[in-house]
């Protein structure tokens, strides 16, 4: 599927570095666990559990921060 170069949630997507590269942020933070799936946010560089854990960060911190692109930190 080709990716529309018009689409304007690209224009939020940055250079970013994982800023915990092995764990959720928040779930750290508060003590919870979470599936191995994490993703990084393409604009902040925040790593956040996807939807199959429990709190959702991932989800949550796109509906707060408004950055709509994500991307997998899973290896392949």
């Amino acid at each position: 599927m080709a990716v529309n170069a018009y689409d304007p949630h690209l224009a939020w997507v940055r250079p970013v570095r994982p800023r915990t590269p092995h764990e959720c942020d928040e779930c750290r933070r508060i003590g919870s666990s979470w599936v191995v799936h994490l993703r990084l946010c393409l604009t902040c560089g925040r790593v956040a559990c996807c939807d199959s854990s429990q709190m959702r960060h991932a989800r949550g911190h796109a509906q707060l921060s408004g950055h709509p692109i994500v991307s997998s930190l899973e290896p392949g």
